[in-house]
């Protein structure tokens, strides 16, 4: 089914395969974000970190189904805001998109904050917005330039991820070997009888499976992807169970490594670890890499999807026409990813010392979003389609909303109050164009 079916036109360049969106999914998930978060992952699951990690592939394994089967029946920009506006109705489909601006457009800071952060520490004569602005240049080139730049750049940091991460686990194994930890792989990383407990496993889960935010990123992409509305689906499915498998295999290794050692620090916890099997070098590689793989790789994905975001409501004058604006040369949505850019400096300056706040905003404008993708697919299936098919467009979705409901129920309950006045100001701001301004939409009928 081709845009115009939807009502608009295609004025981005459709240049992306299969293997271009998975690429995509799997640097915007970072493949080594274990390293930045396994402190307190281990202290919450008592070193059950591989488990925390299974169970929440598991749980966002059905968010991912919901976004294959909406992308398939919408093959257009703007994620959930899209989903929602045509699976639901277009008040719905805008507080969606509400949502979700907050996780998209407040995280290409948190990024840029983290990676800025772990590099002041490792050179401190150079402060931290020094290496904000650097970041934030570098990513806004490479996204202007063009989707297909942005791939090429794509598939060089995940090879140089890939390798740092078979690094670790060289020596990781190697060190076992040598009687570090546990001095093999054992089963207590996935169940240990003596510690195990469901609702501190749990409550290692909600942090675990924000690691797996970003496989969504793929469907910002639809309308720049070439052969057929399914790849978009295919891509976001293989990429949530590639990028799992990985932060299973590498916390498994590092639980058995960590094994018997006192952790001071949370914050650097895997980095000790590192340091302990490999020396000092691995500790610095393990901390570079991560500081370039959030700040570059997954602020490069974050930062082209949300510039689609706002591309796909300010098309539908649910935002500021500009923003809709595609580069003449490189068919790219350049004013909003300039303004991304902006809001990220502004935002990674405020929270320099504030980076759990930031953290559980982002979180929640995510969750709230699958959440309302989960009731698009029902609606949009089972209540208008008629669809038989009751556990694809029914049970599943309806699994998935269980998942991140429990997710949101265990939050910090400052990011959730946070949150909802984020949406109450989207409601102020919806009947003031709506009704105020008498803003019309463009036409839903499909």
């Amino acid at each position: 089914m081709s845009l115009e079916n939807f009502g608009y036109k295609q004025e981005l360049k459709r240049a992306l395969t299969f293997w271009d969106l998975l690429i995509y999914g799997m640097i915007f998930m970072v493949p080594i974000a274990p390293f930045g978060v396994y402190g307190f992952i281990t202290d919450a699951s008592k070193g059950m970190v591989a488990l925390a990690y299974m169970i929440g592939m598991a749980g966002m394994i059905f968010t991912a189904l919901s976004y294959a089967r909406m992308s398939e029946a919408f093959p257009i920009a703007g994620s959930v805001y899209a989903y929602a506006q045509r699976g639901l109705n277009d008040k719905v489909g805008f507080l969606a998109g509400w949502a979700i601006l907050l996780d998209y457009i407040l995280v290409p800071a948190l990024l840029y904050l983290v990676s800025a952060a772990a590099l002041t520490a490792l050179i401190p004569s150079i402060p931290i917005w020094i290496w904000l602005i650097l970041f934030i240049a570098v990513n806004t080139v490479i996204n202007v330039f063009g989707v297909e730049f942005t791939a090429k750049a794509n598939k060089i940091i995940l090879i140089l991820e890939f390798i740092v991460l078979a690094i670790f686990i060289a020596v990781g194994l190697v060190a076992l070997s040598h009687g570090m930890g546990n001095g093999h792989l054992t089963t207590k990383p996935l169940y240990n009888p003596g510690s195990f407990n469901l609702s501190l496993v749990m409550g290692a889960v909600s942090i675990a499976v924000l690691s797996f935010l970003g496989f969504d990123g793929i469907s910002t992409l639809s309308e720049e992807v070439k052969g057929g509305s399914k790849v978009v689906g295919k891509a976001t499915v293989t990429a949530l169970l590639v990028v799992g498998a990985l932060f299973i295999i590498q916390t498994w290794v590092t639980s058995d490594l960590g094994a018997g050692m006192k952790l001071s620090n949370l914050n650097t916890a895997f980095y000790d670890i590192a340091g302990k099997a490999g020396g000092t070098w691995l500790k610095n590689l393990t901390i570079i890499a991560t500081a370039f793989s959030w700040g570059i790789a997954n602020a490069l994905a974050a930062q082209a999807a949300i510039s689609r975001i706002l591309y796909s409501m300010a098309r539908d004058r649910k935002l500021p026409a500009v923003l809709a604006k595609v580069h003449p040369k490189f068919k790219t949505p350049y004013i909003s990813t300039i303004l991304v850019a902006i809001v990220s400096l502004a935002v990674g300056l405020f929270f320099q010392s504030k980076i759990d706040v930031l953290t559980n905003i982002v979180n929640f404008g995510a969750l709230t979003g699958f959440l309302v993708l989960h009731v698009s697919v029902i609606n949009h299936y089972i209540i208008r389609q008629k669809s038989k098919q009751y556990v694809r467009h029914l049970i599943l979705p309806l699994i998935g909303f269980l998942v991140i409901g429990y997710v949101i129920k265990g939050m910090d309950m400052t990011a959730i109050k946070l949150g909802i006045t984020w949406i109450i100001l989207g409601i102020v701001y919806l009947f003031v164009i709506t009704k105020v301004y008498k803003q019309t939409t463009t036409s839903l009928d499909i």
